[in-house]
């Protein structure tokens, strides 16, 4: 094969897996080996074993992190700051990834970007819609009630009134405080319903000083 075949075949596509580029009698040894060419030639990223970018120049489109990330771990969803950072809850730039998954966690640093997955237990992953992103990119991120639950879940005494005021949660009128409720009765922590209560408190407080500006 000859990367002018690989971009007719993958071009379009912000990622890739060796499957896309099998057909005919083309043998998966052959397509590996001549992978690893382009890699040392700095044609292509390799994000973790078995998932390709095109490097600069080559690629059309600029993959989105959120939708890098879902493909990095299949059946993980972008959560925590990340997705809190996305719908404009927290004024903080996040340079990393974070997601979460039922498997194991992991770190990966990567050409694009670092990817961070944390673990959740299977009935918790909840909450999340797919979204369409730059591009027509589309990844599935958690909806910003769930990714405040999460984080809170999965940061020690994060249910505490001085870890949220040092989340600096912002337009909190983005936030389904009815929603909020209902995910973490859901959810069946109390660690979860006494930082939703908390949160609706601090809701409510931007919400007065708002009306009295």
């Amino acid at each position: 094969m000859k990367f002018e075949d690989l971009l007719a075949i993958v071009g379009d596509e912000p990622v890739f897996e060796p499957g896309l580029l099998l057909a005919g009698d083309t043998a998966p040894p052959a397509i590996q080996r001549q992978l690893s060419r382009w890699l040392e030639a700095g044609r292509l990223y390799q994000l973790r074993r078995g998932l390709y970018a095109l490097a600069p120049p080559f690629q059309k489109i600029q993959p989105h992190p959120f939708l890098v990330a879902n493909r990095m771990v299949r059946g993980s969803y972008v959560s925590l700051q990340s997705a809190l950072g996305h719908h404009n809850l927290i004024p903080e730039y996040v340079p990393v990834t974070t997601s979460v998954t039922t498997g194991r966690p992991g770190t990966w640093d990567t050409p694009l970007g670092l990817f961070q997955f944390r673990h959740l237990q299977p009935d918790l992953l909840t909450g999340y819609r797919r979204m369409l992103l730059a591009k027509e990119q589309e990844a599935l991120v958690a909806t910003p009630e769930k990714a405040l639950l999460d984080l809170i879940y999965l940061t020690p005494d994060a249910e505490t009134p001085e870890y949220l005021q040092e989340l600096r949660l912002q337009h909190m009128d983005r936030l389904d405080l009815r929603e909020l409720r209902r995910q973490a009765e859901d959810m069946g922590k109390p660690k979860l319903l006494r930082a939703a209560e908390r949160i609706v408190q601090l809701a409510e407080t931007e919400a007065a000083e708002y009306v009295t500006l």
